[in-house]
């Protein structure tokens, strides 16, 4: 799994489109292998972020929860504590 796709299922505030669109562009950049696609796949790029993004909010609406949302600032402290313990202090 891409290190940079981050959980955005049952968060309060929810997911916003940039957040789904940000997973989304990761998405497709790892499993097609290109960070920034040629100029011949550029459309074809553009429309697999566009239909990763819709599916990924089609997604995230559908599904339910009876567990509390996470909090953003919580998880996020989490994460940097996680990277501080992993990398050492920067």
């Amino acid at each position: 799994m891409c290190r940079n796709i981050k959980t955005l299922f049952n968060f309060d505030p929810p997911a916003t489109n940039q957040e789904i669109d940000a997973a989304a562009l990761q998405f497709v950049r790892k499993i097609s292998g290109f960070h920034e696609p040629s100029q011949v796949n550029q459309a074809a790029f553009n429309q697999a972020v566009q239909d990763v993004a819709h599916v990924a909010a089609q997604l995230l609406q559908s599904l339910t929860t009876t567990a509390e949302p996470h909090n953003r600032e919580v998880e996020a402290a989490k994460a940097h504590q996680r990277a501080i313990e992993r990398f050492g202090k920067s």
